[in-house]
């Protein structure tokens, strides 16, 4: 550590100790002035009130089409879906740390990012035709529905990608309003739908294609706002976003990989009852992720454009603290709760997913601390050894799920990922002591 980091430790320290007595007095006492705060619990908010939406439309769905139009329905959206979760490249990553650095970035960026849309959609759905052009008993649905769920990829790549640019300028008010406009435009157009008594799949999903370009619009002109210069793509700014960008992919995809393995596992070991009662149990640990989740979505951005190593970790001990805070209780009332909730949601059948969500609890919780530590090191460019990190969680947890399933059934698998995301949490502590010193101090004071 230079002298300057030192006097800068050292000033910044003494000021937050003479004014608290201790970090989590100190959090209790900011949390009403500080707008990253503000801005997490609106954000949150916004969240749950879209899972709330969501639900709604999904119940409206299901119980208009039935399950074979609900079927229909689900699949076209999964193509839709999976063509923006595997095409995106790290993408939206990139956009939030490009634009939070240099905000003059964003008209090359929101150009990049259009372009990028209609390029990886393009691909995706002429590699999907050209399957089912060879192999037609692979096509999961027909006609107009199937062109509907192509053409759900370019918008709704657009529209993550938009987002994440709101979250980089720190316009988290237009960010929230775009999520909640496409939620509830989804519902009121199902619902109108359904009220005139005209329900069909492919309307339906017409629906809720029409509620995403809707709310991709209203980003678009918002971000175009902040636009000093007329927006135009640039290849050089796109292989340095997409270096980036890749690295932060491996590592979502490789965290997303430890949860969802189990369940393959499971039904491959188990069966398909089992990998019911285990899929109840990932939903439920999902849920209470989406708080974590939040908090470092909004912690990103503001360490990227902080460049001092001090700074950077006493921001992130007040957002750690914060959600330790939250999450605690949070976690300890699902533990208690986790019967009745299972009973009320799932029915009395789905109980012996109650045990595996509650062994599912530690790994959650240091989820939930690892999602907040990595953000200083992800504003540094993504290291390597944080994909390494990943990469050793995932086969410690597929090989351990190997033995341990067949051994002790779903409890099994719960108690495997706690252990893998503690080793993962226990590592990543481990680099960021190893590579910068003053980044972990400041988190263990």
């Amino acid at each position: 550590m230079t002298q300057d980091q030192k006097v800068a430790e050292s000033s910044i320290r003494r000021g937050s100790e003479s004014t608290f007595p201790g970090p989590w007095l100190s959090f209790v006492r900011e949390i009403a002035q500080i707008d990253f705060c503000r801005q997490v619990a609106g954000t949150y908010a916004t969240q749950i009130s879209a899972l709330v939406l969501g639900l709604l439309v999904s119940i409206a769905v299901a119980r208009s089409l039935g399950p074979a139009g609900r079927g229909e329905y689900a699949v076209a959206m999964a193509i839709g879906t999976l063509g923006v979760q595997f095409g995106n490249l790290g993408l939206h990553a990139s956009n939030t740390f490009q634009v939070a650095t240099d905000r003059r970035h964003l008209p090359v960026l929101l150009a990049n990012s259009l372009a990028t849309s209609l390029l990886i959609g393009g691909t995706y759905a002429v590699l999907l035709v050209a399957l089912f052009l060879v192999r037609p008993s692979l096509m999961p649905v027909h006609g107009a529905l199937l062109e509907l769920s192509l053409s759900w990829v370019p918008i709704g790549l657009a529209y993550l990608l938009t987002q994440n640019l709101l979250i980089g300028i720190q316009d988290i008010r237009a960010y929230n309003i775009t999520e909640l406009v496409n939620r509830i435009g989804c519902l009121c157009l199902v619902l109108a739908i359904i009220f005139c008594k005209n329900p069909s799949p492919k309307l339906l999903f017409l629906a809720s294609l029409t509620a995403l370009a809707f709310s991709l619009s209203y980003a678009l002109n918002r971000l175009r706002r902040y636009c000093v210069s007329r927006p135009a793509p640039s290849w050089h700014v796109f292989r340095n976003g997409l270096g980036f960008g890749f690295r932060a992919y491996l590592s979502a995809f490789l965290a997303y990989l430890v949860l969802r393995s189990d369940l393959f596992l499971v039904q491959y070991r188990l069966g398909a009852a089992q990998a019911g009662y285990y899929s109840i149990a990932s939903s439920l640990a999902d849920y209470l992720i989406l708080f974590p989740s939040t908090v470092g979505a909004m912690l990103f951005p503001r360490l990227a454009v902080t460049p001092d190593i001090v700074r950077k970790a006493l921001l992130t001990r007040k957002a750690v603290i914060g959600t330790a805070s939250i999450m605690l209780p949070l976690l300890l009332g699902a533990v208690m709760l986790a019967r009745p909730v299972v009973r009320v949601m799932f029915g009395a059948a789905f109980l012996p997913s109650a045990a595996a969500f509650v062994w599912l609890i530690p790994g959650i919780f240091a989820l939930s601390l690892e999602i907040v530590i990595v953000q200083p090191l992800n504003s540094m460019g993504f290291p390597k050894e944080v994909i390494g990190i990943w990469i050793i969680t995932t086969i410690v947890n597929v090989g351990a799920n190997l033995w341990a399933i067949p051994t002790y059934g779903i409890v099994g698998a719960s108690i495997v990922s706690s252990i893998s995301y503690g080793l993962a949490l226990f590592l990543l502590v481990a680099l960021a002591g190893w590579r910068h010193y003053s980044l972990l101090r400041p988190l263990c004071e």
